[in-house]
């Protein structure tokens, strides 16, 4: 089981396996978006007490390394865990989030490019336009825009995954995928 913050994260980790030719679903692996980070310790506790010998590995992004980490300890699958450690049992962080790891791998460019062909990059060029983004890094304004509007973040880890170079994977997806 791999269980991870949401349902963005499903879909982009679903959508790098149907690219490499996997198919999760019939390897027997579940990609369980719970919700976020903050539900991990009572969920790993559900899950111990009704699957105990139940594999599970997982995705986080930075900001919730610390309640991902709580949860394995408090699980009982490790102490004083650090990131490496983390990695050890198919726990793998985003830098900062999984939206900042596609945007930083398809780069600025491409990622606009996609937004033109989702006829979205009017949204974005608003957004560039109000006083609080002005004269930021593209690449905070891509982050800030795929986290406004409805189902944006959803929509964009697919399209984001599949405009991917192969060499290019942002290496917490491919480290939990390579785990899995």
């Amino acid at each position: 089981m791999v269980i991870v913050e949401g349902i963005s994260d499903r879909v982009a980790i679903e959508t790098l396996a149907e690219r490499r030719g996997r198919d999760l679903a019939a390897d027997g692996v579940a990609v369980v978006p719970i919700g976020g980070a903050q539900r991990i310790g009572a969920y790993l506790a559900q899950l111990r007490a009704e699957r105990p010998d139940v594999a599970v590995a997982g995705l986080c992004d930075a900001g919730e390394e610390r309640h991902f980490r709580r949860g394995l300890e408090r699980a009982g699958l490790g102490a004083d865990l650090h990131r490496t450690a983390m990695e050890e049992l198919g726990f793998f962080v985003c830098v900062v989030d999984l939206e900042d790891e596609l945007i930083r791998a398809v780069g600025a460019a491409a990622v606009q490019a996609v937004a033109a062909e989702q006829g979205d990059l009017r949204a974005f060029r608003t957004l560039q336009q109000q006083p609080a983004w002005l004269g930021r890094p593209v690449e905070e304004q891509l982050r800030r825009w795929l986290g406004s509007g409805g189902r944006r973040k959803t929509r964009y880890a697919r399209f984001l995954v599949e405009a991917l170079d192969d060499a290019r994977v942002p290496r917490p997806l491919a480290g939990l995928l390579a785990y899995v």
